[in-house]
């Protein structure tokens, strides 16, 4: 019989703390951090202003032990469940400086007169932070997209940049390097362990190895998969849905590795997607220029590939630019693991074909693309941290004589599901790559989607998108 374990360790103000869910009379195993660090008198900094990690007003940072020393990543801590923070540091704007011994990033939203209401302060504080630990002298660039994930409405943010770019120019210790050492120590005495939480009416496990996640799969199949909870998370802040059994396989470093090949990049079904960013910006330019858009670095700090495509949402913004890439999806279950095309991985509006005993334990990527044209686009209401309207993955490889040898187009946000054009690339095959061919294509298209209408888009101006989004393909691709 599995061992219940109802407790967690993290550090918190420079001490381990323990959670134990059964004595815990507010505590569940799907409270959010942020709910979390607003019950304790010490740490009211944190706000909520959106629970769905748009705003940023909750940032918080996540120390992780790698290799003696520690990593530092900025969350949205609303769309983190408590043991998501299992054997973590927990950073937050009241441990980084005081009135008295003001951070430089506080220092210098100071200065710059960063702050005017001061509700998004801290969020922007903690951004900062995590800018500061890992960047030295960073590029605007660089900012921009560290201060994606933080809404702010009156200050403006010219001023908040100018504090990135002062503070971060001095590549000097702060209070957090001079007790690294000290919290290191703090990490390795909590014990790499298999959680399992069971409460009256709620179940939460968190293995830490491949095997044994998939044993709990096996035995356990109705229970919910999560891998950063970007997605599930919201069911619980916005929905306040009662979640009563959860498999998260946050915890699983095997799942985390992305390794390369002659012939293949592999990635682990729970690596981040800004891990994944950092590694294919050279190797697949499309499939970097999506992640670049997808959500903000709050977000791709804990969003992960497994989480995306299992979601099987018909607006997911990796299905069908990977399916451009003609990636596959590796799944595990006690039998041991089959490769599904990601083509065929999604059969319907949210549903795969991953069976109720299987994870999804790898995507992999052919590296060889033989001179094949491939782009990623995406439309929103606004470039950064907003969801499709409608995306588009492509891939058009030429004959010698420029005509088109095979196209594969596919789009998010025309179906229930991520949808290939398939009469529109019979339509294109063999003819010559040109303007005249394109138009004509358009046209075919309307054969192949019959979108509908919703919140973000009408119908019609869905169908107009696809087809411009092929003509820009042309444009940005012709001889």
């Amino acid at each position: 019989m599995r061992k219940i374990n109802n407790s967690i360790s993290f550090v918190l103000d420079g001490k381990v703390v323990k959670i134990d869910f059964i004595s815990s009379n507010s505590l569940n195993p799907t409270t959010t951090v942020l709910n979390y660090l607003r019950s304790l008198s010490n740490h009211k900094g944190v706000k909520e202003g959106c629970a769905e990690g748009d705003c940023g007003a909750c940032t918080v940072v996540l120390g992780e032990g790698r290799g003696g020393k520690i990593t530092y990543k900025a969350v949205d801590s609303c769309l983190i469940f408590l043991p998501m923070v299992q054997g973590k540091q927990l950073i937050t704007v009241e441990n980084i400086g005081c009135i008295d011994d003001l951070h430089p990033v506080q220092q210098a939203m100071v200065d710059t007169d960063g702050s005017q209401c001061g509700y998004c302060t801290p969020g922007f504080i903690m951004a900062l932070f995590e800018l500061y630990k890992n960047h030295n002298n960073p590029s605007r660039e660089v900012i921009d997209d560290a201060l994606t994930g933080n809404l702010c409405r009156c200050t403006g943010y010219r001023s908040i940049v100018k504090a990135a770019s002062i503070s971060c120019a001095k590549n000097e210790k702060d209070s957090i390097t001079r007790t690294e050492k000290n919290t290191l120590k703090l990490l390795k005495g909590i014990k790499k362990e298999s959680i399992h939480i069971k409460i009256k009416t709620q179940e939460y496990f968190l293995p830490t190895t491949l095997e044994e996640a998939i044993s709990l799969r096996a035995k356990h199949g109705k229970a919910l998969l999560v891998g950063g909870a970007t997605d599930l998370a919201l069911r619980v802040t916005k929905n306040n849905e009662l979640l009563s059994k959860i498999i998260d396989l946050g915890n699983i470093d095997a799942l985390k590795s992305i390794r390369r090949t002659k012939s293949q990049l592999i990635i682990g079904s729970g690596a981040s997607l800004e891990a994944i960013k950092m590694e294919t910006q050279n190797l697949f330019p499309a499939l970097y220029k999506m992640l670049a858009v997808f959500g903000s670095k709050q977000i791709r700090h804990l969003a992960t590939l497994g989480g995306n495509l299992g979601s099987a949402s018909p607006i997911g913004d990796m299905p069908p630019i990977l399916i451009a890439y003609n990636a596959s999806v590796i799944l595990a279950g006690p039998k041991g693991k089959r490769n599904v095309a990601i083509n065929d991985f999604v059969t319907g509006y949210r549903s795969t074909v991953l069976l109720e005993n299987e994870i999804i334990k790898e995507v992999v990527i052919p590296i060889s693309n033989r001179g094949a044209l491939i782009s990623s686009y995406k439309i929103s209401k606004r470039k950064d941290l907003d969801i499709s309207t409608v995306s588009a993955g492509y891939r058009l490889e030429l004959n010698s004589n420029q005509t088109i040898y095979t196209a594969k187009l596919v789009y998010g946000g025309m179906a229930a599901m991520p949808k290939r054009a398939r009469k529109t690339e019979a339509f294109l095959k063999g003819k010559p790559w040109n303007r005249e061919v394109i138009e004509q294509a358009m046209g075919v298209m309307e054969s192949d989607f019959v979108p509908i209408s919703d919140a973000r888009s009408g119908a019609a101006a869905r169908m107009i998108m696809a087809k411009n989004l092929l003509l820009k393909f042309w444009t940005e691709n012709r001889n």
